[in-house]
């Protein structure tokens, strides 16, 4: 390395540094490379679907195919009960259920660290209060919870993700607040609160980015929970019922009687699709957890 560059490297911002040194580690793990691997191949697959597949063959009333035919080289995954290549709607089904998945998490963590913050930097009555709602939600059980918002909500993509947002959050916000706590016991914090730092300084410009490596990890091990449960909802019947998904896919073998006619090919690849990507998110999450608490044991 010459000089310049390790003049470079010295020079460098602190958080950039930390970026590097993540990246370093994360790439260093083998599970942690076959888990973003996963998700990067079913994230470019949902997104140029459009670009193979016509809706039209998503039609019940353009189906060409013979009904539940087994698996063969111009059907590589069979056929469902109206004719449909079961390939054709596996693909098209990552669409909707990464999109819930994705939007569901998104909302949990904007709540549950809007939660957390405010009860860990106030205190007080504000933080009683908020844990009060918080311990609350967590006794509730959550798929029950969900199952009564969506069907309460009606049927459709936007109820299923707010049924999963609201049930979700609770977990995340007594993450936040555990660690907006640890965060604001440090000597640099009363440093700033010395220096004249509002409210809104204090907790946006110190706290916060001091939290988002903790909501990263979160963020990554929360989806793969929401992705199951909106395969869970869309399969009791809650979801878009014009829409295709993994979950409706199972909805409608189920109903078709895929299993009592030994049709296994209609039943199992979205079951094994949700597998792979609740396993994708879960080795990312695992792996960023592990290179950000360095108490934990060490991971592959």
């Amino acid at each position: 390395m010459t000089a310049v560059s390790t003049a470079a490297v010295a020079a460098a911002p602190p958080r950039l540094a930390a970026m590097r040194r993540f990246s370093r580690a994360f790439v260093a793990r083998p599970t942690a490379v076959a888990g973003l691997g996963i998700l990067v191949g079913i994230t470019l697959l949902a997104l140029t679907a459009p670009l193979f597949i016509h809706p039209s063959e998503l039609s019940v009333v353009n189906a060409t195919g013979p009904s539940l035919a087994p698996p063969s080289a111009r059907y590589p995954l069979g056929t469902d009960q109206s004719g449909r290549s079961v390939l054709t709607l596996l693909i098209w089904g990552t669409r909707p259920s990464l999109a819930i998945g994705v939007i569901a998490t998104a909302l949990t963590m904007l709540l549950g660290t809007a939660i957390g913050l405010a009860a860990g930097h106030y205190g007080a009555i504000a933080s009683r209060m908020l844990m009060a709602v918080t311990d609350w939600f967590i006794a509730l059980p959550a798929l029950p919870l969900a199952i009564s918002l969506a069907a309460v909500l009606g049927q459709g993509d936007t109820s299923i993700t707010i049924a999963i947002a609201v049930t979700s959050w609770p977990g995340t916000a007594r993450l936040i607040r555990a660690q907006t706590l640890a965060v604001e016991a440090r000597p640099f914090i009363e440093r700033v609160k010395a220096l004249g730092a509002g409210d809104r300084q204090l907790v946006f410009r110190h706290v916060l980015p001091n939290v988002a490596p903790l909501i990263l990890v979160s963020s990554t091990l929360t989806v793969a929970g929401a992705i199951l449960s909106a395969a869970t909802l869309t399969f009791l019947g809650l979801g878009n019922p014009t829409d295709v998904s993994w979950g409706s896919m199972i909805n409608q073998a189920l109903g078709d009687g895929a299993v009592t006619q030994g049709a296994w090919w209609y039943v199992l690849p979205p079951g094994i699709a949700i597998l792979i990507v609740v396993l994708g998110f879960t080795l990312v999450g695992r792996a960023a957890e592990n290179i950000l608490n360095p108490r934990m044991p060490r991971e592959l």
